[in-house]
């Protein structure tokens, strides 16, 4: 028997599994599909933000204020903001101002557009009209958005400031820090997103 034919062999097993599996469970098998999907989006969205972070930090924009849609205040009487990034380097003691802002947000939006693409083609099939599609899942990208940047007002901060002073990481925790927020913001973007791109990712 050739390396060839072994080789085939080998993948033909879990190939005709999966086939049989996505005939008896179509569901399921979407589920997993997409779940793969979301995690290979979230690997992507760590590798860019420490890259487009680096690239702001090295702007004036760390300086410039970045605190908007405020929405009443926080246990200490401060106001709350769901965008709540105030001037001045994470090191400093700042908020990472406008830099930080835009970081999240750019990586954020590369991995959307593809992750748009790879749910429609490949996890849900959709022959439907794109441009509808893309304006549906737009709307939906920021009310998510929103949603979860109120959200990280309850654990951003502290995180932060657990690994970065409790534990005196210094770079090291704000980099893990980094992680840990955007593993969050892309878990509660993952169970929402799935009930709704079903709606939007229908097929004719």
């Amino acid at each position: 028997m050739s390396n060839t034919t072994g080789f085939k062999r080998l993948i033909d097993g879990p190939v005709s599994f999966w086939t049989r599996y996505k005939e008896k469970h179509p569901n399921t098998a979407q589920f997993i599909v997409f779940f793969m999907l979301s995690n290979g989006i979230t690997v992507l969205q760590l590798v860019l933000m420490p890259l487009f972070k680096m690239i702001f930090a090295k702007t004036s924009l760390v300086q410039i204020n970045f605190q908007t849609l405020q929405f009443g205040q926080n246990f200490d009487g401060t106001p709350y903001y769901v965008f709540d990034y105030a001037a001045g380097a994470l090191s400093a003691g700042g908020g990472g101002g406008l830099a930080y802002f835009l970081a999240v947000q750019v990586t954020i939006a590369i991995a959307q557009v593809i992750n748009f693409f790879a749910q429609r083609k490949i996890t849900f099939k959709s022959n439907t009209n794109i441009w509808k599609a893309a304006f549906w899942y737009l709307v939906a990208y920021i009310l998510i958005t929103i949603g979860a940047a109120a959200a990280q007002g309850f654990y951003k901060a502290p995180i932060y400031n657990l690994f970065m002073n409790t534990w005196g990481m210094g770079s090291v925790g704000e980099t893990t820090a980094d992680v840990i927020t955007m593993i969050i913001n892309s878990a509660i973007s993952f169970w929402i997103f799935y009930p709704i791109l079903k709606i939007i990712f229908k097929q004719k």
